[in-house]
């Protein structure tokens, strides 16, 4: 089955009750039983609940997975993940990454005895001199959020294996349209669901999909015994994104040529991070582990100042200034106060991540539209 058929058909069903083509929101806390333990398979609805189901069948199927498990939001799906780990472990981990990442893994894992290296991983070598007895996982965003940089994701997973490590891969950036961790070799893959696979900005939601038996039922304990689970319409909400996200991603990734290359053809315009430009340092791994290069782009000034740049975040019009990606119309946003203000300044320039650093969520509108936006609010 290709994967725009998938994204419409996998893992959903016309209702059995009344053939509903859509998949209903089952809005329920819990469920008669005949007798004592004797049930039609649902108990209690943080356990389970056949809306949600059916969105874990559907993610599990589009990227190429066994077991798809969801989230109140991707922070919810990370927390679980690294609810894997025990105190004394050691993740390492990209130094370009979400702030929410960033600071649930220092101000909240760190207390518990859980200790994380943030290193470049723009070369997947640089991950083994870093690896020590006490490194359970390598922890990956690609691309990452929000200098665009490119992870080898085959490469990060063929150490993994040596070293026997769990790798993760978060994959909100990409989508299951443009790139399939497992299939590279990854042992879990997350995805703020939020985002692209959502698609409309309209639900907050977290994803993980696995295809190993035994770490899939790991997570679906967390997911029960901590409770962080979605509503039944937010599960209805995602799985109407999925149909749509070939078509929005094509465009998306249409847009995003148009945008990056207006952007560093722009004379005020410095450097432009997006890797489908030919000297991106790694856009050659990006050709070959990605479909396409996406929507998401960052970009500096010449005259590099917050004034300038601040200017311009309130000064477009179809660019709204707004946290979060990946929804059909198109964001600008700030990463050093708004998606990154966790991590702290120090830490962020030495990664980067300068205070005038602009990030855009190219959306799915018309692209001279967009250019004409952008070109008035720069100047």
């Amino acid at each position: 089955m290709k994967l725009g058929t998938k994204l419409i058909h996998a893992g959903v069903a016309p209702d059995p009750s009344t053939g509903a083509i859509m998949t209903p929101i089952f809005q329920t806390s819990t469920y008669v039983q005949s007798a004592p333990g004797v049930h039609k398979g649902y108990e209690y609805a943080r356990t389970q609940n056949p809306t949600r189901d059916a969105l874990q069948n559907a993610l599990a199927a589009i990227e190429n997975g066994t077991h798809g498990i969801s989230f109140g939001s991707g922070l919810a799906a990370t927390d679980a993940v690294m609810k894997l780990l025990n105190p004394g472990d050691e993740v390492i981990a990209t130094n370009d990454l979400y702030g929410g990442t960033y600071r649930i893994f220092t101000k909240v894992f760190e207390r518990y005895g859980i200790r994380f290296n943030f290193i470049d991983m723009s070369d997947a070598r640089n991950i083994e001199a870093h690896i020590t007895p006490q490194t359970k996982m390598i922890w990956l965003e690609t691309p990452t959020n929000p200098l665009l940089k490119i992870i080898d994701i085959a490469a990060c997973a063929q150490i993994a294996r040596k070293s026997e490590l769990m790798l993760c891969v978060d994959n909100t950036f990409a989508s299951p349209y443009l790139q399939n961790p497992l299939d590279l070799g990854a042992d879990i893959v997350l995805h703020s669901a939020t985002k692209y696979l959502g698609g409309h900005s309209d639900v907050v939601h977290g994803a993980i999909i696995v295809k190993n038996e035994a770490l899939a039922q790991q997570l679906y304990f967390i997911q029960n015994s901590c409770g962080a689970v979605p509503g039944p319409q937010d599960c209805f909400l995602v799985l109407r994104g999925i149909k749509t996200l070939h078509v929005r991603m094509q465009r998306h990734c249409e847009n995003g040529v148009v945008v990056a290359n207006f952007l560093r053809n722009h004379p005020k315009v410095d450097k432009v991070y997006w890797p489908g430009f030919t000297d991106h340092p790694n856009h050659e791994i990006a050709k070959q582990q990605m479909r396409g290069f996406g929507g998401m782009m960052s970009f500096t000034l010449k005259d590099d100042n917050i004034e300038s740049a601040n200017r311009i975040l309130s000064n477009t019009h179809l660019f709204s200034l707004a946290e979060s990606l990946g929804g059909v119309e198109s964001l600008i946003g700030h990463p050093a106060s708004m998606t990154h203000a966790s991590i702290p300044r120090a830490e962020r320039v030495k990664n980067g991540l300068v205070d005038s650093l602009i990030r855009l969520s190219v959306g799915i509108e018309d692209a001279g539209d967009l250019t004409e936006d952008l070109a008035s609010a720069i100047g």
